[in-house]
């Protein structure tokens, strides 16, 4: 039986923490909620935004859980990357158990591998998970998974279903549409970058799980929806507002508290990431919170408070700094 395409935008939601450093069950439930009531298609627990490779084992079983029961039905395509084959299955397992729509796991990590040894190692995951795969390419964290390889997988292997692709390698993208979709057309392509999602909708892909839906989930579902509708004039126009945003985030001397400071300005209280930063970079991180809370509010959403250039009291060398890591984002576009 095929099963349905995967399609949307899935929410690689953060994990907040509370002051002890725990996670903050209260307010992980909180956001899922609150996202739910913004529309987004579903979840993914467990991904790059959310810190899996900091949690433990039990964390990430726990994570999971608390989204199955907050996600009102919500498909939820939960991370899988563990670090062998039989941890992988028994994640694959519990969340079957709990009726996730499918798992995302991403290239093997730390160790340079073959693609052959990759393609069997997804060769395997397929032939022994009760559950449907997304296979993830995020080569800046991972083994990358070559075309040929994936292509190959996807047209033999009916427990993989799509692909998340996070390489911002958008010839690759397209690449893997003209290979795939025209052979097995329920086979999803999502984009894993956020800058590329009109452009990804434009090609054909089926949508994206994407960092910035968890701040501004209403522009996202809007990219998406004029997407699907061919109104590619306003669905570009969103994107332009989105880049501002996401450069600001992303360019933070920390990506994820560039992203955590988003949720702050949107209202909610999601704690430290699990990694120290250094005095410079906390400092740095005041000015990236004050500068995202004015673009949010600038743009019209509730919750985001933008202080004057006086109460900021940031200082120019700090400003400076932060702009320059915003151009060097915007310089690889």
């Amino acid at each position: 039986m095929t099963s349905p395409l995967l399609q949307g935008i899935f929410v690689p939601h953060i994990v907040p923490y509370d002051a002890h450093g725990r996670i903050d069950e209260d307010e992980l439930r909180r956001i899922i909620r609150w996202l739910s009531d913004k529309g987004v298609t579903g979840f993914y627990p467990n991904g790059s935004m959310g810190e899996f490779i900091r949690l433990s084992y039990e964390e990430r079983k726990r994570v999971v859980k608390i989204v199955s029961e907050e996600a009102g039905g919500r498909p939820i395509l939960a991370g899988a990357a563990e670090p062998n084959v039989d941890l992988v299955l028994e994640m694959c397992a519990y969340c079957a158990d709990l009726g996730c729509r499918a798992v995302s796991i991403t290239g093997p990590y730390y160790y340079k591998l073959t693609q052959e040894s990759i393609e069997a190692y997804f060769r395997e995951l397929a032939a022994k998970s009760p559950i449907d795969i997304v296979v993830y390419n995020i080569p800046a964290f991972s083994n990358e998974i070559s075309v040929p390889v994936l292509t190959r997988l996807a047209l033999e292997c009916p427990r993989i279903v799509g692909t998340k692709d996070t390489s911002r390698d958008m010839p690759r993208f397209q690449q893997l549409l003209h290979a795939i979709k025209p052979k097995r057309p329920e086979f999803s392509c999502l984009i894993g970058w956020d800058e590329l999602l009109c452009p990804a909708l434009f090609m054909g892909g089926d949508g994206g799980t994407l960092s910035s839906a968890g701040v501004v989930p209403e522009v996202l579902m809007k990219i998406y929806h004029e997407s699907l509708a061919g109104n590619w004039a306003e669905s570009k126009r969103l994107q332009f507002k989105l880049l501002d945003l996401f450069a600001l985030m992303a360019g933070a001397p920390s990506l994820l508290e560039g992203f955590r400071a988003g949720y702050e300005a949107r209202g909610f209280h999601p704690g430290s990431a699990r990694f120290p930063m250094s005095h410079e970079e906390q400092v740095a991180m005041k000015s990236v919170r004050a500068r995202e809370a004015c673009v949010l509010a600038e743009c019209g959403f509730s919750g985001a408070i933008c202080q004057s250039p006086a109460s900021q009291a940031t200082d120019t060398k700090i400003r400076d700094t932060v702009e320059s890591i915003v151009r060097n984002v915007l310089k690889g576009l």
